[in-house]
């Protein structure tokens, strides 16, 4: 049984999918403004919604801090920079692969 956990690092804009201690995947990733910063700790994904519609892209997965999520987006030429209100951005191809892997309950952790 595959033991999934994500890791985000804010500072080189990668979000890491690890089974155990190794890495399986790693995507690139648009985070949150200076104004409107990603918060880092640990959280798990509460829930996951296809076609959420606006700027969320093709798939959400809310995560158990209020607000605050991993998603697609519809503006492709975010990703990698910093430009959300605080959320965690991805290619909408790389959010769907990745929400076809990882359960609810996920363990996220976000960090500098």
């Amino acid at each position: 049984m595959p033991d999934y956990r994500i890791i985000v690092d804010l500072s080189d804009r990668q979000l890491h999918l690890l089974d155990g201690n190794i890495v399986v995947q790693s995507y690139p990733v648009g985070i949150g403004k200076m104004v409107t910063q990603t918060p880092t700790g640990e959280y798990t994904i509460i829930n996951k919604q296809p076609n959420p519609g606006g700027p969320f892209g093709a798939f959400w997965m809310g995560l158990s801090k209020p607000h605050y999520g991993i998603h697609g987006t519809n503006d492709p030429s975010s990703i990698g920079h910093v430009v959300s209100h605080g959320c965690i951005r991805m290619f909408n191809d790389d959010v769907l692969a990745l929400a076809k892997i990882v359960p609810i309950n996920t363990r996220v952790t976000i960090r500098p």
